[in-house]
């Protein structure tokens, strides 16, 4: 068995990972076959007929926060429902885990708009990591569950499977927002385990209440490899899903192509409602006067909207200077209101959940 090093903490990512490139399939586009859980280890599911949970969801996009009513309706929405997976085939939720639930916010080519850090489950910036959450052999699942994990949950390791459960422990992500950074997938049987998936032990003592023997989470690392066969959803809503196999599912967010161009346009609209309230005409300009930022041919509708929009913003800035100074803390709200689209805000929680079939 393969084994990763663990990282010192407040590591910074840019410094201690490597970053590849890898071909992205959408799978907002037409043609794309939808994935199957027990097959690929994950699925989109439809939320949207969960009013309690949308309201949650509401509640957490206002405050762009998780508050601690918020997260009790949050789980209470979830409890003992039935989630519908098509072809006769639904999980009924069975626990929802007290853990697990994490709010993040991520802004464009890993800009970290998180300047207060972590905070319990709000302030968590996009995973730099490709990784699964839970190694069924591991921590903490081998003492809340004296051992019997592997028995229990259906799991698939390079030391060990089982796929005769009909029981999940499972993570749903729901993206509040998602123009950046998406939540990127792996089709696990693109996966060679033997010579890629590797054990990790992550501290978690700086947002998770643990005794002395679970402070550290048995998780999982991942090798690249060209034969790796990955997806996201450049669309999709809060009344949307992914459900995905705790236990082994590669995942982690992305930076898409164009994404430099939107970090670069919303530090110019930073900077520039930063002048607007000091006055400062000369500011404005300098921030301004530079070449403006271009996006590559390939990139997402997304993102040619969002750059279009902020594009507008930083022209008014550059050609209107005086009527910008004029306008003051309205054209600031619609530039703000722009910086904060491009901002990726997702939750995420974890569910044991049985498969069932009609």
């Amino acid at each position: 068995m393969l084994r990763a090093r663990t990282l010192p903490l407040n590591s910074d990512p840019n410094e201690v990972f490597d970053y590849e490139t890898c071909l992205l399939h959408d799978l907002a586009a037409a043609s794309a076959p939808e994935p199957r859980l027990e097959e690929t280890g994950f699925q989109m599911i439809d939320l949207s007929g969960n009013e309690q949970l949308q309201n949650a969801l509401v509640a957490i996009r206002d405050d762009d926060q998780i508050a601690d009513d918020t997260a009790r309706a949050l789980r209470a929405s979830l409890q003992a429902a039935r989630l519908p997976l098509g072809e006769g085939r639904s999980l009924r939720v069975e626990y929802v885990a007290d853990e697990g639930l994490i709010h993040r916010r991520a802004g464009p080519n890993g800009f970290d708009v998180n300047p207060g850090g972590m905070r319990g489950a709000n302030g968590h910036r996009g995973a730099p990591a490709i990784h699964a959450d839970q190694d069924v052999f591991g921590t903490p699942l081998k003492q809340l569950m004296n051992g019997k994990a592997p028995e229990l949950f259906r799991h698939r390791t390079p030391d060990g499977r089982n796929e005769d459960s009909s029981f999940f422990l499972l993570n749903l992500w729901i993206p509040i927002q998602q123009i950046t950074r998406p939540l990127v997938l792996m089709d696990r049987r693109s996966l060679d385990q033997q010579r890629h998936q590797l054990r990790y032990g992550l501290p978690v003592t700086r947002f998770l209440d643990r005794d002395e023997s679970t402070r550290v989470n048995d998780i999982w690392h991942f090798l690249p490899d060209p034969n790796q066969k990955w997806h996201f959803r450049s669309t999709m809503g809060p009344d949307q899903g992914y459900i995905f196999d705790t236990l082994g599912e590669p995942h982690g967010s992305c930076i898409l192509p164009g994404e430099d161009a939107l970090e670069e346009l919303y530090l110019t609209l930073d900077g520039a409602c930063r002048a607007v309230a000091a006055s400062d005409a000369v500011g404005l300009r300098e921030l301004t006067s530079a070449p403006p930022p271009s996006l590559p041919e390939i990139t997402t509708r997304a993102i040619r909207k969002a750059w279009k929009n902020m594009m507008a913003l930083r022209n008014e800035a550059k050609e209107r200077p005086d009527q910008i100074f004029t306008m003051g803390e309205e054209w600031c709200a619609r530039a703000r209101a722009e910086m904060d689209a491009v901002v990726r805000k997702s939750i995420e929680l974890r569910l044991a959940a049985t498969l069932v079939v009609e």
